[in-house]
Formats: C-alpha cells, structure tokens, sequence
C-alpha cells in the first residue's frame, strides 16, 4: 500500500539520519523523549474533544492506513439491495418490505449484504428512507431531506475527528518545544559537569524539538491528510444511497433511479450495469423450498 510506502520512506531517511548524527546520548534519550510527546499528544486529543470524536481521531491513525471501507463490490452490493427492495414495493406495494426494513437483521435482501447491514450509518440511511416512503410519497422531499440531514451529522462528527488529528498536527512541535525546555532545565542543574557531558545532555534535550516537528509534518498531519480523504470518499457511499432513494421516491422506476446513481461514480467504483434478472425478488427469497 502507497501509505506504508511513504511511511517506511520517511522513517528510513530520517531515522537513519538521527542514527548517523545524533550519537549514542540521543539514542538513549529517544525512548524517554517518545514517551513524553506521544503522551501529551494522546492527552491534548482526550482534553479537547469529546470521548466519541477522540476515538474517531484515534481510530483514524489505522484507517489511514486500511483505506477507505467501500469498494466496487460493496457498491455492487448496495445496487442489489436497494433494487430489489425498490422492485419488490413497485410490485407489491411498500407492505411487502416491511419486515425487511423494520428488522433488516433477519431480511434475506440484507443478509445477502453483510457490509451494509453491519453499518449502523448506511443500514439507517436505507431502513429510514423506506419506512417514511411507506407512509406518504405525496411528499418525496421528505425522505430526500431526512437523508441529507443524517448525512451531513455523520459527516460532520467525522470531519471532527480529522480537525482533532490536524490540530494535534499543529501542536506537536509546541509540544516537541516542551519536551526541549525540560531537557535545558535538566542540563542547568549539572551545569558543573565536564563539557562532553553538558554536550551530551544539550543534544537529547534538542532532541525534544526535532521529534516535534518530525511528527507534525512527517507522520501526524499526512495522516491528517489521508484520513480526510478517506471520510470524504467514505460520503460518496451514503450519498449513492441518497441519490437512489431520492430518485425513486420521485418517481423514477427502480432501473432509471439505479443507472442515474450508478453513472455518477468514478469509473473504478461503478458496477456492471444493473439488470432485472440479476436481482432476485425478496419475495421468492423468502419462499421456502419445495
């Protein structure tokens, strides 16, 4: 994977060179030096943000990493279940989906999809949708908006947790300034030592200084970085969702509200184009074998 790349990268050329430069004293100190800052780090990230946002920020170290949750099958996945159900209420009405969306746990259309059912955010999206459907379609912009407003709150508590990581970016070398002033204060106090010692003790003290600006521009803010990238492309999943709710719920037949969602996904996500037999109807699902 390209991060591991660039983080193996960074790690060899600035390592290597902290190896080559900083002597056996920096060495030593590096440990104690780590502990200090990644502390202070974690700790600034639990003091300014709620527990939910702070486990985000820290999750968000791996999911940087991992990469974005949703690829091509999983959108496969969602065009099969969304057109079946869209099918199923077009041909029978919306009380023939039900039990589907009210206990999408035991649904044989969203247990064929186990990725969407096991996300609280996408499963919600889905079941909310339908359920308002059902009870008025006088009004499609009403099932569009309670969408859109769930979106935008599952965004927003995750574009909160890569502000956190991004401020954490920012604070870093303040921090790595810190830790340097601890090391100076340390060295005052043998001041009456030999030269080489005194040398020593100033070098891992400055030592504090280089780790924080090490970790904010070459580890924490590109994480920062990626882990943005990765919820925005993370939001396209559920505004699919949104994009083939809201065209059936104004009318358009499952087919056009498919193809319409389906053709405005980058080409490396789209799936094959949906056909009528590719999609098996909830109803015979549920229909016991002979």
């Amino acid at each position: 994977m390209l991060q591991f790349a660039g983080l193996a990268i960074v790690l060899l050329l600035i390592g290597g060179g902290l190896v080559l430069t900083g002597g056996p004293a920096a060495l030593k100190a590096l440990p104690f030096e780590l502990a200090l800052i990644g502390g202070a780090a974690i700790g600034t990230v639990m003091l300014g943000n709620s527990p939910e946002v702070a486990r985000e920020a820290l999750a968000g170290f791996a999911r940087a990493f991992r990469g974005p949750r949703w690829k091509k099958a999983d959108y496969a996945a969602l065009f099969t279940l969304t057109g079946g159900l869209m099918r199923e209420a077009r041909r029978r009405g919306f009380v023939a989906i039900e039990a589907d969306v009210e206990v999408p746990e035991e649904s044989p259309a969203f247990l064929a999809a186990p990725r969407i059912l096991e996300d609280a955010a996408a499963r919600g999206l889905i079941c909310d949708a339908f359920r308002l459907m059902s009870m008025d379609l006088t009004d499609p912009d009403r099932a569009d908006q309670r969408m859109m407003e769930a979106i935008d709150a599952h965004l927003d508590r995750r574009m909160k947790a890569v502000g956190a990581l991004q401020t954490l970016a920012d604070a870093l070398p303040a921090l790595g300034i810190v830790a340097a002033v601890l090391g100076i204060i340390r060295t005052m106090g043998a001041i009456d030592q030999e030269p080489a010692i005194l040398g020593a003790m100033i070098g891992a003290a400055l030592l504090g200084t280089f780790l924080g600006v090490f970790l904010a521009y070459g580890f924490v803010g590109p994480i920062a970085a990626r882990y943005g990238q990765i919820v925005e492309e993370e939001a396209r999943f559920d505004e699919t969702i949104r994009a083939i709710l809201k065209g059936f719920a104004g009318g358009a037949s499952p087919a056009l509200a498919l193809e319409l969602a389906r053709t405005t996904l980058p080409p490396e996500l789209q799936p094959e184009t949906l056909r009528s037999a590719d999609v098996t109807p909830i109803s015979a699902a549920r229909r016991p074998a002979a």
